[in-house]
């Protein structure tokens, strides 16, 4: 009569196949074990730091983890134990920062971020007047990025659509080099070209919210080509080619078919990419320049944005005049407001990819 073994007893060549588990509140219990230990530690010797202490409490829960994962549950385990920790504390390593930054912003924010803030200009506010507010920064920020999205989205879409639908070519590779080098032309270069291209034609000295827009554009152009080429690539070749089958026309099944499959992924990706433009402050301080007022024309006189708006309450903060607090607490303010529609839109993006996003089920 033969018995069943222990899977956990099995081996082969004097080696188990298996081995046992460490239970689910071990990792939990040996990282607090761990911090403990190094906040004594460094207590003891007078150099107790809420940082220290976290890092060398994490560097000592490593080695003990793995350690201990390799007695009971094999080298393998132990491994897997050690990449699991440098996962973990490379993901707190970068939402660190992220937090420290948006409670800082929204901290400081608070103190005049009001109905009252939103709803007024700094026109006819001098010296140290406790008033004023940021309306026309941020009606000349959504302008300023609703034209450059006006202009970038149907040239990076059409440029997409040449890159993929109509297959490799010399001047393929061209573009894609091109809208490569693109990608990394630094945000104050194309603040200067756009200056350049308008100098030409209306003097030197134009401040003009079109030419803003025109700077924005060049950084969201490669933005959007990427986007939306990766997404049309994804589109399923079998879609094509019943559209084929069928007499569509080429043009024809790349509005009706490929675009619609494709259109939650790209409009996340222009979205995305106008996150990423709006706070941009270098090419704006050139083109667009500075005003106290509103202004809704984009084609005539200065208009103030919000990154602008920011960088110059808090250059105005550091003169010793006295109304340093005044000054600052609107930088701060008109920061968390752009902070504010940043998210508003990653939210829009979140919420076109799901509700707008082909139905793959039955």
């Amino acid at each position: 009569m033969t018995t069943l073994q222990d899977p956990l007893d099995i081996q082969l060549g004097g080696k188990k196949l298996s081995h046992g588990r460490l239970p689910r509140f071990t990792p939990i219990g040996l990282f607090v074990l761990s911090l403990a230990v190094m906040a004594g530690v460094l207590a003891l010797f007078d150099s107790f730091g809420i940082v220290l202490t976290v890092f060398l409490g994490v560097l000592l829960y490593a080695v003990a983890i793995m350690v201990l994962s390799a007695v009971v549950e094999g080298g393998r385990a132990a491994r897997d134990r050690l990449a699991t920790t440098l996962m973990y504390s490379a993901f707190a390593l970068a939402v660190i920062p992220l937090i420290s930054l948006l409670w800082t912003v929204v901290q400081y924010g608070l103190k005049r971020f009001d109905l009252y803030f939103l709803t007024y200009t700094m026109r006819g506010v001098f010296g140290g007047m406790d008033a004023g507010g940021v309306y026309h920064a941020i009606m000349g920020t959504l302008l300023i990025t609703a034209f450059a999205t006006l202009i970038s989205v149907p040239i990076g879409l059409l440029t997409a659509i040449y890159l993929v639908e109509y297959g490799p070519s010399r001047l393929g590779r061209g573009i894609t080099f091109f809208v490569d080098v693109m990608t990394g032309i630094p945000s104050i270069v194309a603040g200067l070209f756009a200056y350049a291209l308008f100098a030409l034609f209306f003097g030197p000295g134009v401040r003009m919210g079109v030419v803003g827009s025109v700077a924005l554009a060049v950084l969201m152009i490669p933005i959007v080509v990427r986007a939306s080429e990766e997404m049309l690539k994804l589109v399923p070749n079998e879609l094509r080619e019943a559209a084929y089958a069928l007499g569509v026309p080429k043009w024809l099944t790349i509005v009706k078919v490929v675009l619609r499959t494709a259109a939650a992924g790209i409009v996340t990706g222009v979205m995305l990419a106008i996150a990423r433009v709006i706070g941009e402050t270098a090419p704006l301080l050139i083109t667009v320049g500075v005003v106290d007022s509103a202004n809704f024309n984009l084609f005539d006189g200065r208009m103030m944005t919000l990154p602008v708006y920011v960088f110059r309450q808090y250059s105005q903060g550091l003169a010793p005049n006295g109304i340093t607090t005044i000054n600052y607490d609107r930088a701060w303010a008109a920061a968390l407001t752009l902070i504010i529609i940043v998210m508003l839109l990653n939210l829009i993006a979140r919420l076109v990819s799901r509700f707008f996003a082909p139905k793959t089920g039955r």
